[in-house]
């Protein structure tokens, strides 16, 4: 089985880091708004779904599908971006890839709502 909830919580373990560089440290290098907007948006996104990953690979282990492709959009999402913000010129050519990264996201979640319901454990 694919380790998605190792890939999980080390997604979550660097977003938080990588969220607390831009709010901090990428300001002093960074004076585009916008550029500083963008690395927060795919930290938060990179977050967000580092814990759908995570609970995903306890809930509904046999979907390999939605956590492949959660794993693959924030890869290609977050990832992209970051580079973009670091050095647009450099990375231009990620451009096509972000949005990309963005279908697999969202194709993780269709893949999780069409997919087997996960037997949900009962709490006393």
């Amino acid at each position: 089985m694919p380790p998605f909830w190792t890939i999980g919580t080390l997604y979550g373990a660097t977003s938080v880091a990588i969220g607390a560089f831009g709010a901090h440290g990428l300001k002093k290098r960074i004076a585009d708004p916008q550029r500083i907007t963008n690395w927060s948006t795919a930290a938060q996104y990179q977050l967000v779904h580092s814990a759908v990953l995570t609970f995903a690979s306890v809930v509904a282990p046999q979907n390999t599908l939605a956590m492949g492709l959660f794993t693959a959009g924030m890869t290609m999402f977050s990832g992209s971006i970051y580079l973009l913000v670091l050095d647009p010129q450099r990375w231009k050519f990620l451009g096509p890839v972000t949005p990309l990264g963005g279908l697999c996201l969202i194709g993780g979640w269709v893949a999780l709502a069409v997919g087997k319901r996960p037997i949900m454990p009962k709490f006393k």
